[in-house]
């Protein structure tokens, strides 16, 4: 029995349940309606129940998604979406200013970066963070200093913690033979096809006509895959982002910063204005400031000019100050420039944000990031190391902090040969003609489009 994933009404409406309560609206009646009906929570980790609910029940769940998006919210004022009223409550938005250069080398390193923290993190993706510890530290791997194995792990540890299916063949040390193809990696290929095809100044359109003419449907997920749908039923962008969509807060927006803020070395604003059209197709309020916050970082690092700490800081002039982000950043980053032991700063974290948040949220995974980054003080291996090693949505975090360490380092030559050689200067996909394109290709295009007016 097929059972798609990320889409049925039965599911959806438990994540929406769990994010009206963040978001500042009150969904005890309605939640009270869905238990009293025999309504099952949201899978905790898996994108699809077992099994699939009575007709009555999925109907049921459809009519409340609808009820649930049409409650007022006490944050809204603090928290938009539109991206004038962004600015309006951001007192020190960047001054836009012409994009400065960048090097080949510099954008090879930030590639190359996104893909070792993405594949480092791939096998442990859904692992609780115990898991994620004891696996590491049964091979003498803890703290994280290297890719994960399952040479010498314990068989009763293996089946009480399993690798990510989808991933231990190709992202363990002893099975990687390239970039495997990651989700992560992906959309950076779709905004590059982006940029090629429409140029910076792309609508939010622009990005679902890419998306529909290069992505698979299959190899998307969460948020992405509620908007893909609805653009197939006809829904036009922003709608796509809100039309039953309880991911619009996740961390999928999130992953396809890293082009904006490389193609627009510094120049936060407008990385973060470029981010904000993309996020606008299937996020809204916090979900896309993760991908502003990103995107800015980003470009602030590109220039070579900055430390770790002041494009952190750059990120968050582009998120409104009083928002649930913005907060949760900065929460993040105190803790972490306070706490030696990171493990420690992890746990925090996780005490806040676990017992309220899905593990794909971008309000924790974004603050982890952040923490990350800031306590290896923007060294390439810390950075990646404890971004995956802080758990929730490891092979993520691992990629956006590698992306910026690796642009920080400035060169590929400035990575450690044992996170790079693996990759084989090749990576795999299923978007465009880019599968098996080399690294130094990839950041070669990235300059030619930063290059551009």
């Amino acid at each position: 029995m097929l059972r798609l994933t990320w889409v049925q009404p039965e599911d959806l409406i438990g994540h929406e349940l769990r994010q009206a309560a963040l978001d500042g609206r009150e969904p005890k009646a309605v939640a009270a309606r869905w238990r009293a009906a025999g309504g099952p929570d949201a899978p905790a980790r898996a994108g699809a129940s077992a099994r699939p609910a009575s007709r009555y029940l999925r109907q049921l769940a459809e009519d409340l998604l609808d009820e649930l998006a049409d409650l007022p919210s006490r944050l809204a004022d603090d928290e938009p979406t539109d991206l004038a009223r962004i600015k309006a409550l951001c007192p020190d938005w960047p001054a836009p200013a012409p994009a400065c250069a960048t090097t080949a080398a510099r954008l090879e390193a930030a590639w190359l970066g996104r893909a070792v923290g993405c594949l480092l993190g791939k096998p442990v993706e859904k692992l609780p963070l115990d898991g994620i510890r004891r696996l590491a530290a049964a091979t003498g791997n803890w703290p994280l200093t290297t890719y994960f194995t399952a040479k010498g792990v314990p068989q009763d540890l293996l089946d009480a913690h399993p690798w990510n299916r989808r991933s231990a063949a190709t992202s363990l040390a002893e099975n990687i033979d390239g970039m495997p193809e990651d989700d992560d990696l992906n959309y950076p290929l779709l905004n590059l096809l982006l940029l090629q095809r429409h140029g910076r100044h792309f609508t939010t359109a622009d990005v679902a006509r890419v998306w529909l003419d290069e992505l698979p449907a299959g190899r998307t997920f969460t948020a992405e895959r509620v908007a893909y749908r609805n653009l197939l039923s006809g829904i036009e962008p922003p709608h796509t982002a809100r039309r039953r969509n309880p991911f619009r807060e996740w961390i999928g927006a999130l992953i396809r910063a890293d082009l904006h803020g490389w193609t627009n070395p510094g120049d936060p604003a407008t990385a973060a204005e470029q981010a904000h059209r993309d996020a606008a197709l299937t996020h809204t309020a916090n979900g896309v400031y993760a991908a502003m916050f990103a995107a800015a970082v980003i470009a602030a690092a590109a220039t070579g000019t900055h430390d770790v700490h002041a494009c952190l800081r750059t990120g968050l002039t582009v998120v409104p100050p009083r928002s649930r982000l913005a907060r949760a950043v900065r929460h993040a980053v105190g803790l972490a420039r306070t706490t030696p032991d990171f493990d420690a700063v992890v746990d925090a974290l996780h005490a806040t944000y676990s017992p309220t948040h899905h593990w794909v949220h971008a309000v924790p995974n974004t603050a982890l990031t952040a923490a990350a980054l800031t306590h290896a003080d923007g060294d390439f291996t810390g950075s990646v190391c404890r971004a995956v090693s802080g758990g929730w949505d490891t092979d993520s975090n691992g990629a956006t902090a590698g992306s910026v360490a690796g642009l920080l380092a400035g060169r590929p030559a400035a990575l450690p040969d044992r996170w790079t050689a693996p990759l084989k200067n090749r990576l795999a996909t299923s978007v465009g003609d880019f599968d098996g394109t080399g690294f130094d290709t990839l950041a070669q295009l990235t300059r030619l489009e930063a290059s551009r007016p």
